[in-house]
């Protein structure tokens, strides 16, 4: 069974320290803001901090995906090693950067005939995205081969449930995923809507609440629905967010309350700069296993 390393992008959105305790390597997306370009490197380029405090200043961020030549500096060095890659991408209902995944992959393979190259489309984002990589790792550290993995993450990619609620909805309205008019009138009502991320790997709003605390029970109660098992899911849970961790932890307590066999505390991420520009601030994301996404 030869060897293999995942890799991933950085809209994976988890801390410096899960890619290099894993030795899991990873392309950065690249974000535009103020004229100037910046890696979406987990906050070493800029702190999200920063990055959202400008965002709600009225700076307007733009991103660009991964080209085929990073995606070559990403897996040629593994390949070097005398290993295969797995590949997990950013969703392709939110990115093409699958498209140039795999013609880095068919140039190398033409290069590098004895070993393989697979490359899975997450059919998610952020923390979600990156919890599907740590449990294909997972997969990886207990014997899996390269194509158990891979086809591990095929059959069970859609069973990692993504949901999302803002607080702000300045960025959704510039991005056409809820209409000026609706924008407008949720924020003059204090609406928050609810969204997930449905089979296709696309965000769509799915439910509209008054108030945050009506928005985190009804997120929660998503969670008692479809999470494997029910109130007795004990398999791990991840949140990510923009500048309001006080949000986030409000979730999460709250999830660590109702759900009392999970396996480890909540984690808590901050959401980088590429899934940001999205989003802007005030977003809170909830992630688990479960039922598939339909």
């Amino acid at each position: 069974m030869g060897e293999f390393v995942i890799t991933c992008c950085s809209t994976a959105d988890m801390d410096r320290k899960f890619f290099e305790d894993r030795g899991i390597p990873f392309a950065c997306f690249h974000c535009l803001m103020d004229g100037k370009e910046y890696q979406d490197d987990l906050g070493k380029s800029m702190a999200p901090e920063e990055f959202y405090r400008r965002v709600a200043a009225g700076a307007m961020p733009t991103t660009a995906q991964i080209n085929v030549e990073e995606y070559e500096e990403l897996f040629r060095p593994v390949l070097e090693e005398g290993k295969d890659v797995l590949h997990i991408t950013l969703s392709s209902g939110i990115s093409g950067s699958i498209n140039s995944a795999r013609l880095a992959k068919e140039q190398l393979e033409e290069e590098f005939p004895e070993r393989k190259i697979l490359v899975e489309d997450s059919l998610g984002a952020s923390s979600g995205y990156g919890m599907l990589v740590m449990l294909a790792d997972d997969m990886r550290k207990k014997g899996a081969g390269l194509e158990e993995t891979a086809a591990w993450v095929r059959e069970h990619r859609l069973n990692i449930h993504h949901w999302f609620f803002s607080t702000d909805l300045t960025s959704f309205i510039r991005g056409g995923r809820i209409s000026k008019t609706a924008g407008l009138f949720g924020t003059a009502l204090g609406i928050c809507p609810l969204m997930n991320v449905d089979g296709e790997g696309k965000l769509v709003p799915r439910e509209k609440y008054r108030g945050k605390k009506k928005v985190i029970q009804a997120m929660v109660e998503k969670m008692k629905q479809h999470a494997r098992d029910g109130k007795n899911y004990n398999g791990r849970c991840m949140i990510s967010h923009s500048a309001c961790y006080e949000d986030a932890r409000a979730v999460a307590d709250l999830v660590e309350r109702e759900f009392p066999m999970l396996a480890a505390p909540v984690e808590i991420h901050s959401i980088g700069m590429v899934i940001g520009s999205h989003t802007g601030p005030g977003t809170v994301a909830l992630f688990f296993e479960g039922d598939k996404r339909k």
